[in-house]
């Protein structure tokens, strides 16, 4: 039976005067109730609920009021669709459009008109909807742009230096295992060695005769190779000769414990002669190092020469009012190389600005005085002002005053340099062979320490060493805010390297009381120092303090950069890394991008440009400042 619902005011009456009769008919609470609707998917469902389940607010309609009810407002009369169960109003709403949008046909007589309030509900959804995906739409292409940019940046930095020239169609590349036959062959001719011995202690001379015929042959055929692609067409076969050999001697004179054992002796043997070889290769590095090229001794007895015959002794530089100007751009340079000075001036004026401001302080020794001087007479920079001067004209310092002085003259360090424990051979004595070089012998090396008695009228000095190369414009740094610090320079520790710990010997309770192993440790060659806060902290009495207490250089080995780090702990200031690359002495591996970055770049390290021993990728960066058209440089042979 099929009782239709209905909600119209006017009903309500009819169903009350209905409800006396309800005694004919079943219980109302029992009546199935088919419920047909479209799910999220849009598939129709059908399911079946009491009428009991329903809100109060759903009423029975009479079949003949039907008529009586299509009178009224259309908004009064309808007929709603009951609510499945688990099925919330948003669901009812979407499942409406749904069904729509679908064309999916409910059983319905005639089309239920929407109400406004739902129309107005839609309309606000599908706004929402529409601001919503073109907000996303928004948001991917804002995500997308930064990604472009992020990857276009990363392009940019990315260092596409060539390490090296490599190619794909050399023979070694053709497989994998390129150096397996050469690698064969140098484990053969060394178990034929461990083989020999022992064939020769069991006296079987024919055997051992043939291992050692066949080493040789192996060796001959390797020579100098790395890859099979370098080895003789015959080496195969000789390999293959020796493994015939070797495994005769193996069913012969193979126990695991003599092979061991020679094993053994054999790799403690190798690690003697690999030993013995660096500390030769050290000391030849450091000999090396310490010698002057023809060309370089030369340059200076030249120009000696030329100075006395010519009469130069007298003559003297323009510009004397500018030396005591602090406000003009100072540069010290402590040398006795000739060649590796003008390289310095050349290139700092080649990239200066405001030419005529820049005034070069430059301190030699008594024995390259003449030839520093007559140099700079004839090969003046434009518009800059020299001053040469002699080391041994400062008769302030003296061995009372210096302590770094007074030990060079004491007994001990006269044995430590000259003697070097009375050696007889190559490497005997040859610890700490680089704190041996002379140049720590010289005061020219110590004399950065005394820049408010060298130069009493001065604010700030800016601080070169003779081994590096100027590629940009200096002035800057004479603006550059220390923040009360009196050394600017840029830092070089990285990670664990160049920390206070590889300079100091904080086993000693005098260092590790003051001072931090892991402070990072910094650059000397290119050092903006304030005087003026120099000579307010008495910075050279500090370095006294610290010279004189390691006397018997038990708080650090010879040199000038680990008293550096004690006298300005605390108390420098960290620069750019831009203004300062170091490591073209002795690093080859060294980022070419950062080096043509570079404000300067210094070769620190025994590989100085002006040596044979130089780095050759990195040379021309130092090549190029040399005047190599100049009379005295022809005349010494010094050629490009």
């Amino acid at each position: 039976m099929h009782t239709p619902l209905y909600d119209c005011p006017h009903c309500i009456d009819k169903q009350d005067q209905s409800n006396t009769s309800s005694t004919s008919r079943p219980d109302v609470k029992d009546i199935d109730i088919i419920v047909t609707y479209s799910d999220h998917s849009g598939a129709v469902q059908v399911r079946s609920i009491k009428s009991g389940d329903l809100s109060a607010s759903w009423v029975w309609k009479s079949p003949g009021d039907v008529t009586h009810d299509l009178t009224k407002n259309s908004l009064s009369q309808i007929v709603h669709d009951p609510i499945p169960p688990k099925m919330s109003s948003r669901d009812i709403v979407e499942d409406s459009s749904n069904d729509h949008q679908s064309g999916v046909e409910m059983p319905q007589t005639q089309a239920s008109p929407m109400h406004p309030v739902k129309l107005k509900r839609q309309m606000l959804r599908r706004e929402r909807r529409e601001r919503r995906t073109a907000d996303l739409i928004k948001q991917e292409k804002e995500i997308d742009n930064q990604m472009q940019e992020a990857a276009i940046e990363r392009a940019r930095e990315l260092d596409t230096t060539v390490r090296g020239k490599y190619s794909i169609w050399r023979k070694e590349y053709e497989n994998p295992n390129s150096d397996s036959t050469v690698k064969l062959m140098r484990d053969q001719i060394i178990m034929a060695k461990a083989y020999a011995t022992i064939a020769k202690a069991k006296n079987e001379t024919m055997l051992y005769n043939s291992l050692i015929k066949h080493s040789r042959e192996s060796q001959l055929s390797i020579q100098e190779a790395t890859t099979d692609a370098e080895l003789h067409p015959s080496a195969l076969d000789q390999a293959k000769a020796m493994g015939h050999i070797l495994a005769t001697a193996k069913d012969r004179l193979y126990d695991c414990v003599t092979i061991a054992r020679k094993l053994r002796v054999m790799l403690q043997s190798s690690e003697t002669n690999v030993n013995l070889s660096k500390k030769k290769s050290s000391f030849l590095n450091q000999l090396a190092a310490k010698t002057v090229p023809r060309p370089l001794h030369c340059i200076p007895l030249v120009l000696t020469t030329d100075y006395h015959l010519r009469n130069y002794e007298g003559k003297d530089f323009p510009g004397k009012e500018k030396l005591e100007d602090p406000s003009l751009y100072h540069y010290a340079i402590f040398s006795d190389n000739v060649l590796a000075t003008s390289v310095v001036v050349n290139s700092t004026m080649l990239h200066a600005k405001e030419l005529d401001r820049h005034v070069f302080h430059i301190v030699t020794d008594k024995l390259n005085f003449a030839a520093m001087k007559m140099w700079f007479l004839v090969n003046a920079p434009v518009g800059a002002a020299i001053q040469v001067q002699n080391v041994d004209d400062f008769t302030w310092l003296n061995s009372s005053y210096c302590p770094v002085l007074r030990q060079l003259e004491s007994s001990r360090m006269i044995e430590y340099y000259f003697k070097a424990h009375q050696s007889s051979s190559l490497t005997a004595g040859s610890d700490n062979l680089k704190y041996r070089n002379p140049k720590y012998l010289s005061m020219l090396n110590h004399l950065r320490f005394y820049l408010p008695e060298v130069y009493p009228k001065l604010d700030k000095v800016l601080f070169l060493d003779d081994d590096i190369v100027v590629q940009k414009d200096l002035t800057p740094l004479w603006s550059v805010n220390l923040q009360g610090m009196v050394n600017g320079a840029v830092e070089t520790c990285k990670e664990s390297f160049h920390r206070f710990d590889k300079y100091l010997n904080f086993s000693n309770p005098k260092i590790s009381e003051n001072f931090d192993p892991n402070a990072c440790g910094w650059a000397f060659g290119m050092n903006i120092f304030d005087l003026r806060e120099w000579r307010k902290r008495d910075i050279t009495g500090i370095y006294h303090h610290w010279q004189e207490m390691n006397e018997d250089r038990t708080l650090w080995k010879l040199g000038t950069l680990p008293p550096g780090l004690i006298t300005f702990y605390n108390l420098t200031h960290p620069l750019e890394r831009s203004w300062h690359v170091l490591g073209l002495g002795y690093d080859p591996a060294l980022n070419q991008t950062e080096i043509q970055n570079a404000a300067v770049v210094h070769y620190n390290g025994n590989y100085k440009p002006w040596l044979d021993l130089a780095i050759g990728k990195y040379r021309s960066y130092w090549s190029r400042y040399v005047m190599f058209d100049n009379f005295y440089l022809q005349l010494c042979n010094l050629n490009e």
